[in-house]
């Protein structure tokens, strides 16, 4: 292999589009386009305006064993991200797929097998979230130990305001046959998968989704689910298409301080001089009565500390793929590997069935119990086939 990874782009929309001028206008100096696959006849001519050194396909498997390309990302419709990973992985094409990983648990699980089968490849997912310097930094403030074990997470993020006229440009959006849900598996997978990078993964979720609630649409406009971490600790998600100023708010409260977000783009960093029980077990009866008093000085027990980055536009969709090239080409550890796009699957697939069957529902859930649900609804809707 040349010292570039070739990298072949399945649909040419929005994402694949972004992923092409970035790469043209040297934003990842290890790749190149090797060639670009779109099923719209008019993709091939704009390809060949902006593009015009990338052969074009129009079936993805020609481009996979027409030898132009060492990898491909799949910029498709959710439920094509498994099919056409496994596809290229199983003729020796590395993968790299969008977020989210799939539709549902058991599509994403026959992909995770393929990739185990071929260690050689390299397998990723498009998590930018996690390059972003940011969530990074609180990763490793909560892995040190340093706010202390986890007792409550809270996730508000409001802001994926969508107009009616965004769900009607395209026949398979919000619909559970083509898109496979409504904001938990298009706008809201970065925050679901940073949620349990940072805090782990829960052990059950109980949920109550509105769908079509503010949108004349199938799916889900507005979720809030409440977890159970299995120890005593709990966390809250909440989101929606339909608040049009928008929250992002995300808190994590340790034994030993706490993390406050505002925004993806600042965080306050509380460290306490030691456990929170320890100092409410040790407070004098003086310091007891100066609470109701305002003789009582909480700083005294904690520091602050606010954290923000620059991070420019792009580059964080640009990094994770200059490093998924890096991967293939040196070893560089990936930041995202593919595997683990089934964790932020696994919690949306459980927060839909916990609000389609009105029970609290194990993260551990029956994969054919949600299959069936799912397809039920793909049934209603007689839009598209069913799944298996």
């Amino acid at each position: 292999m040349s010292s570039k990874l070739r990298l072949g782009i399945i649909g040419l929309g929005q994402q694949g589009g972004a992923y092409a001028k970035f790469i043209s206008d040297g934003m990842i100096p290890n790749m190149v386009i090797g060639a670009i696959c779109d099923v719209d006849p008019a993709k091939k001519e704009q390809a060949a305006s902006l593009y015009p050194d990338a052969p074009f396909f129009d079936d993805y498997v020609a481009m996979l064993e027409s030898g132009t390309v060492d990898a491909v990302v799949t910029c498709v419709p959710h439920y094509l991200h498994p099919e056409m990973a496994i596809a290229a992985l199983n003729r020796d094409v590395h993968a790299l797929v969008e977020k989210p990983a799939g539709v549902y648990t058991k599509q994403i699980r026959e992909l995770n097998a393929v990739a185990a089968s071929r260690p050689h490849l390299t397998f990723g997912i498009i998590f930018n979230q996690r390059n972003n310097p940011l969530y990074r930094r609180l990763k490793e403030i909560v892995d040190n130990g340093e706010i202390g074990a986890i007792r409550r997470t809270n996730w508000i993020i409001t802001k994926w305001w969508r107009p009616q006229g965004y769900y009607n440009s395209s026949a398979w959006r919000a619909t559970w046959g083509g898109e496979g849900g409504g904001v938990l598996v298009n706008q809201a997978p970065h925050q679901l998968d940073l949620w349990q990078w940072i805090c782990g993964m829960p052990k059950s979720v109980y949920a109550k989704a509105a769908f079509g609630f503010r949108r004349d649409i199938a799916v889900e406009d507005e979720v809030t689910a409440l977890v159970d971490y299995g120890n005593g600790a709990t966390g809250v998600f909440i989101t929606a298409t339909h608040d049009i100023t928008g929250t992002d708010r995300f808190e994590i409260l340790g034994d030993q301080g706490k993390i406050v977000v505002e925004n993806s783009l600042t965080a306050t960093v509380t460290r306490l001089s030691r456990p929170e029980r320890d100092i409410s077990d040790n407070l004098s009866p003086e310091e007891v009565k100066g609470l109701f008093s305002g003789g009582f000085d909480a700083t005294s027990h904690y520091t602050q500390e606010t954290i923000s980055f620059d991070s420019a536009w792009g580059s964080q969709h640009a990094g994770v793929l200059e490093n998924f090239a890096a991967n293939v080409l040196d070893g560089t550890p990936l930041l995202a590997p593919g595997s683990d796009g089934i964790y932020g699957v696994r919690l949306a697939n459980a927060i839909h069935l916990s609000s389609w069957t009105g029970r609290e529902v194990s993260l551990d859930f029956d994969e054919e119990e949600y299959l069936t649900e799912l397809n039920k609804r793909i049934r209603e809707e007689a839009l598209f086939p069913e799944r298996h």
